[in-house]
Order: C-alpha cells, then sequence, then structure tokens
C-alpha cells in the first residue's frame, strides 16, 4: 500500500519540503521555496541521498538524506560542508 509522507524545515531563510511516497518503490520529491529541485526512485527501503541547491548568493548545497523504511519515513537536512543533521518535522497533509 502506498502512502506520502511530508516533512519540512526552514533553513537559511528557504522552506525545505521533502514528500515521501512508500510502497514497493519508493518516491522521495525535494522542493525549496516551492519549487521541485529533487526526485529519486529508489528500489528498497534503503536510504536515499538527495543533493540540492538554496537560492542563496552564492548558491548553498545541502543534502536530504531520506530513510523511507522499514516502519515510518524519516528525513535529515545535512548542510555543507560539516554535513551537521538537522531533523526534518513531519506534516500531517
Amino acid at each position: 500500500m502506498r502512502r506520502r509522507h511530508h516533512f519540512h524545515i526552514d533553513h537559511l531563510g528557504h522552506s525545505v519540503s521533502v514528500t515521501v511516497q512508500t510502497g514497493h518503490k519508493p518516491v522521495v520529491e525535494v522542493l525549496v521555496d516551492g519549487k521541485e529541485t529533487g526526485y529519486v526512485t529508489a528500489k528498497d527501503d534503503g536510504p536515499l541521498m538527495v543533493a540540492v541547491e538554496l537560492p542563496t548568493d552564492p548558491p548553498t548545497s545541502v543534502t536530504v538524506r531520506v530513510t523511507p523504511g522499514p516502519g515510518v519515513p524519516r528525513c535529515l537536512l545535512l548542510a555543507a560542508p560539516d554535513g551537521e543533521g538537522q531533523v526534518m518535522a513531519p506534516r500531517p497533509y
């Protein structure tokens, strides 16, 4: 059964949202300020890394680490260059 899970965080004044669709082949979509900037389809429930850029001056590279399963998906925003993780809060919609 496919389910959608939503996550969000504000980072450096920008909105980063992630939708994780679970099921046979998990799908991850990353939005920055409402625009799609990353999309990945997985083969299993293993962790996925999605690299995106925030529209700062100069652009800031960050990575979203998604663990689609088993169980409830989890998302971390990894800020470059140190890769320190910030937990992305789940959203009920």
